[in-house]
């Protein structure tokens, strides 16, 4: 592959990039799936290095399609938890990030705080790839965006309704992603859910450069009628089992049902990130239809990774 890879960088948001970094992570992204349905899935280019694993929290899309993507780069990869690191005993994340930076070519790292990706970053001399923080998803988004450019035939113009919590890490990586792409995102749910002022400062600039315009709405009519994408995510994150049935209380209205896929119109797509609870933010009927592109979104996490790794690890 002759694309010419970015400089020491980390992936904790994609605010951090710009529109033309965005399409060039996709581009290659839509390369690493040709290449691995025309057989070849070894792609090598990364042999000797060593990708590190640390998740705070459980998973599986996130872990295996990284896992897979640095095997099939050529890569070694190490997983671990916390608790099997001195991490799980107290070490400050300064002293284990400096210390593993010279074992390694890379950490990617699930957190419940995002504040502990920024301090790994700041201490790291590897990049530090984000693998789900509270506030940002950002590996989910670049695979909803392949499968967003593979299903419509094109990245920007694109309008997409998020219905639930805008407020979560996929919400607010679907705003900043839409923002560099020139997509309309409408936030779909109740007020106290809607992203924080500071995302929608964030975006500003994007927005104005790419066309890209957000809404924020509690009408669920308003929000999804015309749209290409519905998409939705749980009523409750990890991190927030003490709140779950006053969220729940509070986005039952917010149901994906083929009603809403109905006022989105006949050619409106649905998507989840995963895991799915059935029959709370969406019904099985939705999930199991024709309309649902949900495991060709999963499959996408391992496309996009393949390309991340690529562009970050030297």
């Amino acid at each position: 592959m002759s694309y010419r890879r970015f400089k020491k960088r980390n992936l904790l948001t994609l605010l951090d990039y710009s529109p033309s970094d965005v399409l060039k992570i996709l581009e290659i992204s839509k390369e690493m799936k040709l290449l691995y349905y025309s057989g070849y899935r070894l792609i090598n280019s990364h042999v000797g290095r060593v990708l590190m694993l640390i998740f705070e929290k459980p998973s599986t899309r996130t872990r295996v399609s990284l896992e897979v993507a640095g095997y099939e780069l050529g890569m070694q990869v190490i997983y671990a938890s916390p608790s099997e690191l001195q991490l799980g005993r107290g070490e400050p994340i300064k002293d284990t990030v400096r210390v593993l930076s010279r074992y390694v070519d890379c950490i990617a790292a699930r957190v419940y705080s995002h504040q502990s990706l920024e301090e790994m970053a700041k201490y790291s001399d590897i990049p530090i790839i984000n693998a789900l923080s509270d506030k940002y998803h950002p590996l989910q988004a670049l695979a909803d965006a392949l499968t967003i450019w593979e299903y419509k035939g094109r990245l920007s113009g694109i309008k997409l309704a998020f219905l639930g919590d805008g407020n979560s890490n996929v919400s607010r990586s679907l705003v900043v992603i839409g923002s560099k792409l020139g997509w309309e995102v409408r936030i779909v749910g109740p007020r106290r859910y809607w992203p924080d002022s500071k995302l929608l400062k964030d975006v500003e600039d994007d927005c104005r450069k790419t066309g890209a315009n957000i809404i924020l709405t509690e009408d669920v009519e308003e929000g999804v009628k015309n749209v290409d994408v519905v998409y939705t995510d749980v009523w409750v994150s990890m991190g927030f089992e003490s709140e779950a049935q006053e969220r729940i209380e509070a986005m039952r209205k917010y149901q994906v049902n083929m009603e809403i896929m109905n006022i989105a119109g006949r050619d409106a797509i649905f998507m989840h990130c995963l895991p799915a609870k059935r029959g709370q933010e969406v019904t099985e009927e939705v999930l199991e239809s024709d309309r649902s592109v949900v495991w060709d979104q999963a499959e996408n996490r391992l496309h996009t990774a393949k390309a991340v790794l690529y562009l970050l690890v030297p």
